[in-house]
């Protein structure tokens, strides 16, 4: 039995894991998986690392505070740009509460998606953790002794547990449960995009550095200004009908800004920043989508990390940091429990709770957005953020202790 840091031993018999997919909650559980004992080989379905996917992405001081565990938070924060500040506004421009942040906590950093998968790659390359590409997860069978991933080039793979980090449209989930959810759509068509704005209208939208403003009203659009100047924008379009990515595709760039501008006329600041947003640089990122509750995180020696079991949809702001948390947690569990049995339910226990209120709450965001409900009343962006920005997993305490603390859940 291998020994985890002066921590204790792992599972016993559990040294190999196989974890399926690469962009976020992939490498940071490989990560936690080698501080715990267990080597873990990442697959991931594309061919090289994931570049020149998806739209900008926050993460948050909880994120940040669970990939410190693994050592990733500083090459996390140099690829990203610092914006602390959150201000709530109306449609016609009215700002109604601003946030800068919690004193003592870093700044959420947003940054492109890729840009994250990278950062996250390298470090963990960086430590020791080995990347397959072009390796597409057909099916997972278990045997006594190991579970083996059959791939769709025809390869196999076999380790002792297999953990699935591959996305809302997971493999995995559908291995674990053939009756597993779909993912949810949230009635609203997610597009961003860049504003390039002269110092003059920069001034009247008064968008000030290191601040994020989220306008409500008939439509719903976020803003804030990148290191360069542009105002880098997230809207949406509701529709109760929605394309899929392939008939999204089809459409012209330019048909979708134009649809936008319809949408948005008459919103402040959304009308002039779309007027200032080039097709080329339109983000068409589709469908905005959330887990619903999954029933079964795992079975035998199969587990669910990340979107793959809670994906919360991007109007939560905690995707990407929940992800993070739940690939530390799980790593802490294999780490102190005699059983992969015990270690799963444990850390379902420790994470179910969490993620599922954040996308109850994402949810009642998307409504908003998509005008099914009206915006709730303003409430203090303090207590809105701080059971999410403090929460820590402390990699120091054993699971059975962190489990009596919160009353043998």
């Amino acid at each position: 039995m291998n020994v985890s840091n002066g921590k204790g031993s792992h599972v016993a018999g559990v040294r190999t894991a196989l974890v399926i997919g690469g962009g976020v909650a992939g490498p940071v559980t490989a990560l936690a998986l080698r501080k715990a004992g267990i080597t873990a080989t990442v697959h991931e379905a594309y061919p090289t690392a994931a570049d020149g996917i998806g739209a900008w992405l926050g993460l948050a001081p909880n994120g940040q505070a669970a990939l410190a565990t693994v050592g990733a938070d500083a090459v996390v924060r140099a690829a990203g740009q610092p914006v602390p500040g959150v201000v709530m506004a109306d449609g016609a421009g009215n700002h109604f509460s601003r946030f800068d942040g919690f004193p003592g906590l870093p700044a959420t950093m947003m940054m492109p998606r890729d840009r994250l998968f990278r950062a996250l790659t390298d470090h963990a390359v960086a430590e020791g953790v080995r990347f397959v590409y072009g390796k597409r997860l057909v099916d997972a069978v278990e045997t006594a002794d190991g579970v083996t991933a059959h791939f769709a080039d025809g390869s196999s793979a076999t380790a002792d547990l297999l953990i699935g980090a591959d996305g809302i449209r997971s493999t995995v989930r559908t291995v674990i449960d053939a009756q597993a959810p779909a993912p949810e759509y949230g009635g609203v068509l997610s597009l961003g995009g860049y504003a390039t704005v002269a110092d003059d209208l920069r001034a009247e939208l008064k968008v000030e550095p290191g601040v994020t403003y989220f306008a409500f009203g008939r439509a719903f659009m976020g803003y804030w200004r990148g290191p360069d100047g542009q105002l880098i924008w997230f809207g949406g379009l509701p529709t109760d009908n929605p394309p899929n990515q392939a008939e999204l595709a089809r459409v012209p760039a330019a048909e979708w800004l134009g649809r936008l501008r319809e949408l948005y006329a008459g919103h402040f600041p959304g009308e002039r920043l779309l007027r200032h947003t080039d097709p080329e640089s339109l983000m068409v990122v589709g469908q905005m989508e959330r887990m619903p509750s999954v029933p079964h995180w795992h079975r035998g020696r199969m587990v669910l990390v990340g979107d793959s079991v809670h994906a919360p949809s991007s109007s939560s702001g905690q995707g990407a940091s929940l992800a993070i948390e739940s690939a530390i947690e799980l790593g802490r569990c294999l780490r102190d429990l005699p059983t992969y049995g015990e270690a799963f339910a444990a850390y379902e226990a420790l994470r179910r709770p969490r993620v599922e209120a954040v996308g109850m709450n994402a949810a009642a965001a998307n409504k908003v957005k998509a005008g099914k409900s009206a915006p709730p009343a303003p409430s203090a962006p303090e207590e809105m953020f701080r059971a999410l920005h403090f929460h820590r997993i402390d990699w120091e305490e054993r699971v059975e202790e962190t489990l009596r603390r919160m009353g043998g859940v």
